[in-house]
């Protein structure tokens, strides 16, 4: 099972939300995951990203890799993911 960290979208038409997710590559974006590790909200200014950092260390220490998306928001808040 590949796993992906990446972002999930919720919220209303216009008003829109991620959460931070680690699920399998294959499931769909919007479908089942595996857990969430924090939220990102790209409409406060400037935009907010909350971590589970530990659960993110972690989810990446068992080979989870993350979107590009996801591995700039990693690093804006000091946490160093690489995508290959």
């Amino acid at each position: 099972m590949a796993v992906k960290i990446r972002l999930t979208r919720k919220g209303a038409k216009g008003k829109p939300f991620y959460r931070i997710i680690a699920a399998d590559k294959e499931y769909p974006r919007d479908g089942r995951f595996l857990e969430v590790l924090g939220n990102y909200d790209p409409k406060k200014n400037p935009a907010e990203v909350s971590l589970k950092e530990d659960r993110v260390r972690d989810w990446l220490s068992k080979g989870a890799k993350p979107t590009l998306t996801v591995s700039h928001l990693l690093k804006s808040k000091g946490i160093e993911a690489s995508i290959k």
